[in-house]
């Protein structure tokens, strides 16, 4: 039976966008399952539930250090291979792919080993006390042993997006993620594994997303097939093109990092375990937020860039109005839930008392600020998609390395902040970044996509 594929050339823009994104929402939220899920029954161990989430919150660096390098070459790959699709050069998309494919082979069986020889010291940088370090090194060490698989069922589900297919490209997550919840609790309390237990469950569910990813793109139902015995395996035009975009993302997803390692170790300083707990809720919160409107735009990037290699320009301005206005919508509503539900989202992973007191406050402050996440994402949205890497990079690199670090560091200083500076970083940084990012898109974009100006 043959996949059902979106035709980008045809039907209305709106159209493709939602045929694309609606199942790409599914499979978002069915990712998040990966670690969110095993955060939510950690902090449920009987007796050290709070301590062993801020154990496993201390591996986020490393384990956004993996997405980061899966994006570098997915997110860096997909878009030049639809934009290639779009002018009907199919080969060369398809040599795109292949380049992509061992990228992320060889980068993944680099991590696994260097991750597996520095796991203590690298933990202990990132902000790990003498008791939270045996739950973050027990967690790492085996979440470290599916990091292959994870690359791949990753970094090649967006070649299967880019070719229409999100129907198999939701398919893949949701293998993945169906796994991990029925893993979770079997070996976190059944077998009483705990920290052990979820971090095995992950493996096994990115094993099997892996194997499906694989059998899509090496059968007869892909457009572009994936060719694992093709010499070159690497061609070094591609390799740098892939390189150059996929840099935004990873130069976004490596500032994560660094934004997850200065907040730990400013809070560990500041308040102690509970507020480094309290952000790992802060931060799996925002992951399932953000989810919707990372739907939309990975929805609409296909059809931009598509549109945009076709010389369709009037698509391509319709495609930005579109992810805009129902980001700016998305984020308005969740704000509002966010301000008068702030305790729902929290009891999600953890009901302490103690926890409560803290993370409340902490978390409006967050998300005091999150419309203005919509008008970063529309721009980096349409910065990636039309390969324009370097203004990609650069608000990538201003919102999180020139406004978030500085400040995380430096406002704790600040009066009596103390902690709470931490939290108040990022509403700095998402209204002054956002902006410059969406404002800048506006200037440099449609003057082009208008006939005007050539960038």
């Amino acid at each position: 039976m043959k996949a059902k594929q979106v035709d980008f050339s045809k039907g209305s823009v709106t159209g493709n966008i939602i045929q694309v994104a609606a199942p790409m929402l599914v499979a978002q939220i069915l990712n998040l399952m990966y670690n969110i899920v095993d955060r939510i029954y950690i902090g449920r161990i009987p007796g050290q539930g709070l301590l062993a989430l801020g154990g496993v919150g201390l591996c986020f660096p490393f384990i956004t250090l993996i997405t980061a390098f899966t994006n570098l070459y997915g997110a860096g790959g997909a878009p030049l291979c639809s934009i290639e699709r779009g002018r009907g050069h199919q080969e060369e998309a398809q040599q795109i792919m292949n380049t992509s494919f061992w990228l992320l082979v060889i980068t993944g069986v680099l991590l696994t080993v260097l991750g597996s020889t520095f796991c203590r010291p690298v933990l202990t940088l990132f902000g790990a006390s003498d008791t939270s370090l045996p739950y973050a090194m027990s967690y790492m060490r085996i979440y470290l042993l599916g990091t292959i698989f994870s690359m791949v069922a990753l970094g090649m589900n967006p070649f299967i997006n880019s070719q229409g297919f999100a129907n198999v490209g939701m398919t893949t997550i949701f293998l993945g993620a169906v796994t991990n919840i029925v893993l979770d609790p079997l070996f976190i309390f059944v077998f009483r594994l705990g920290v052990q237990g979820a971090a095995w469950a992950t493996v096994c569910s990115q094993i099997l997303s892996a194997v499906f990813v694989m059998r899509f793109l090496t059968g007869s139902r892909a457009e572009l097939r994936l060719l694992l015995r093709k010499r070159p395996a690497l061609q070094r035009k591609h390799v740098w093109d892939i390189i150059g975009l996929g840099s935004a993302s990873f130069v976004m997803q490596c500032t994560n990092s660094l934004v997850q390692i200065a907040c730990n170790r400013m809070l560990g300083a500041f308040g102690g375990d509970i507020y480094i707990s309290t952000m790992t809720i802060i931060n799996s919160v925002r992951q399932i937020l953000d989810t919707p409107v990372l739907a939309i735009a990975d929805g609409a990037s296909p059809i931009l860039s598509y549109n945009y290699g076709a010389g369709r320009y009037d698509n391509v301005k319709k495609s930005i109005r579109f992810v805009t206005l129902s980001a700016l919508a998305y984020t308005t509503v969740v704000w509002v839930l966010v301000l008068l539900l702030p305790e729902l989202f929290i009891g999600i992973f953890n009901n302490d008392d103690s926890l409560l007191t803290v993370a409340v406050p902490a978390l409006h402050i967050y998300f005091f600020a999150f419309i203005f996440q919509a008008l970063q994402y529309s721009g980096q949205t349409v910065f990636k998609s039309l390969n324009k890497k370097k203004q990609a990079i650069f608000f990538s690199l201003l919102r999180k390395v020139v406004i978030v670090v500085p400040l995380t560091f430096l406002l704790p200083y600040v009066g009596k902040l103390g902690a709470n500076g931490v939290f108040i970083a990022e509403p700095i940084s998402n209204f002054l970044g956002g902006s410059a990012c969406f404002l800048a898109m506006l200037l440099m974009v449609f003057p082009e996509l208008s006939g005007k100006k050539k960038y």
